[in-house]
């Protein structure tokens, strides 16, 4: 049985509590940050993320872990994409590592466990489906990623068998999905 997604309700609760974190932030550090983004759009594993594209940052949710770990993830998860957003309104993108000390520091600072990952049971959770492509070598048939198909591809990747050590071609089929780890 599937978990439903997160309800309309729910959804506005966990942006309020995304908003107040994001205002607490704004006291302790006595600065003004402009609110991302904030959708429930992400699916797979993970219950956030923090993303820049260009000019735009966004706070990303998973409705369905959500749904399932509600509590637990307005606790830990609206706490964790924060300090990855407010990270990275003070130092920049490429200066910290991702849950490095400027991170932890966020996170102490908002009363949170600077923890970087949650174990939830994700049986019921949809997961995304990763393409797998099929390409041949000498001896065998194998069946390639999506990323590692696009980089062959684009000739930015060669593979070779590990068996005969033939260069991997790809013979023009995809494979079916399977679900990605």
């Amino acid at each position: 049985m599937q978990v439903e997604s997160l309800e309309p309700s729910r959804q506005a609760q966990v942006v309020a509590a995304t908003l107040e974190c994001i205002r607490r932030s704004e006291q302790l550090y006595d600065r003004k940050f402009t609110p991302p983004l904030i959708t429930f759009d992400l699916s797979g594993r993970a219950a956030g993320m923090y993303r820049v594209q260009g000019e735009q940052r966004q706070i990303r949710y998973n409705p369905y872990i959500f749904a399932r770990y509600f509590a637990d993830n307005l606790a830990n998860t609206v706490p964790h994409e924060v300090a990855h957003f407010v990270v990275n309104a003070l130092y920049g993108r490429r200066k910290v590592q991702p849950h490095g000390i400027e991170w932890r520091a966020v996170m102490q600072r908002l009363g949170a466990e600077p923890s970087v990952t949650c174990r939830y049971d994700l049986s019921c959770i949809p997961q995304r489906r990763q393409r797998r492509f099929e390409y041949r070598c000498a001896c065998n048939t194998h069946a390639m990623s999506t990323v590692r198909h696009n980089r062959a591809q684009s000739g930015r990747g060669r593979y070779l068998c590990r068996q005969c050590r033939q260069p991997l071609v790809f013979s023009g089929g995809e494979l079916d999905r399977v679900t990605a780890d």
